[in-house]
C-alpha cells in the first residue's frame, strides 16, 4: 500500500515510518505543508497520516482541498490539537480517522489496518464504458489498459458523462452535476473540457458526441 506521511516533528515521523516500513507499506514522507498539497494533486495514495499544525500550510487546508477535488483516499489526521471542537473539526472537514498525540502505537496500527482496508473495499467503485475505464475513488481513468493523462476538471466532467452513458446530458445539468462535485464551471469552460476530452479519448472504442441544442452523449463508437 501507498501512504503520505505529512508529519514535521522528526521524532514522530522517525517512529511512524518504521511502523509503516515494517507492515511493508511503500511510505513518502513529507514535513511541508505546501508540498504534501501538490503531491496529493500528481500522485495517487491508499492512505494519508496528516498532522495539522505544519510549516507553509495548515493541515486543515490540506484536507478541505483534498476533499473539494473530490479525492476519496482515507485521511488519518494525527495532532497535538486534542480538545473536542478540534475533533468534530476535522471529522466534518473530511477526515476520516482523528487521532490526538500522544499515542498508543498498537492503537495506531490498528487504526491504520481499518481505513486501508475500508479503501480497498472502497476501490473497486469504477465505472466500464468499452475500452475506457475510470476509477471513481483513484481518480484516474485508463483507456485500453494505458493511462489519460487527464486534469482535475476533464476527470470530474468524464465522471458524470460516465455515470449517465448512453444517455444526453445537458450542458446545464452537466455544470449542476460538477459543482456538486466540488467544481464551479462557466458555460465555455465546459465546451473547452468536453472538447480537450473528446480528443484524448478518440483513439479508443469511445467518443463524446455534440447533440446541437441538447448537451452531450458519450458512447461507445
Amino acid at each position: 500500500m501507498r501512504v503520505l506521511l505529512v508529519e514535521d516533528d522528526p521524532v514522530v515521523a522517525d517512529g511512524l515510518l518504521r511502523i509503516l516500513r515494517r507492515a511493508n507499506h511503500a511510505v513518502t514522507h513529507e514535513n511541508n505543508g505546501k508540498r504534501a498539497d501538490h503531491m496529493l494533486t500528481v500522485e495517487q495514495y491508499d492512505l494519508v497520516i496528516l498532522d495539522l499544525g505544519l510549516p507553509d500550510m495548515d493541515g486543515s487546508e490540506i484536507l478541505r482541498r483534498l476533499r473539494h477535488r473530490n479525492v476519496q483516499v482515507p485521511v488519518l489526521v494525527l495532532t497535538a490539537r486534542d480538545k473536542v471542537e478540534d475533533r468534530v473539526q476535522g471529522l466534518d472537514s473530511g477526515a476520516d480517522d482523528y487521532l490526538a498525540k500522544p499515542f498508543d502505537l498498537p492503537e495506531l496500527e490498528a487504526r491504520i489496518r481499518a481505513l486501508l482496508r475500508r479503501g480497498q473495499s472502497a476501490s473497486s467503485a469504477q465505472l466500464q464504458l468499452g475500452e475506457l475505464t475510470l476509477d471513481t475513488v483513484g481518480r484516474r481513468a485508463l483507456l485500453g489498459g494505458k493511462p489519460l493523462e487527464l486534469s482535475a476538471r476533464e476527470l470530474t466532467v468524464l465522471e458524470v458523462l460516465m455515470l449517465r452513458a448512453g444517455r444526453v446530458v445537458s450542458k446545464d445539468l452537466l455544470g449542476e452535476q460538477i459543482s456538486r462535485l466540488g467544481e464551479e464551471m462557466s458555460s465555455n469552460a465546459i465546451e473547452v473540457y468536453v472538447h480537450r476530452l473528446r480528443k484524448k479519448i478518440d483513439a479508443g472504442s469511445v467518443t463524446i458526441r455534440t447533440l446541437r441544442g441538447l448537451g452531450y452523449l458519450i458512447e461507445k463508437k
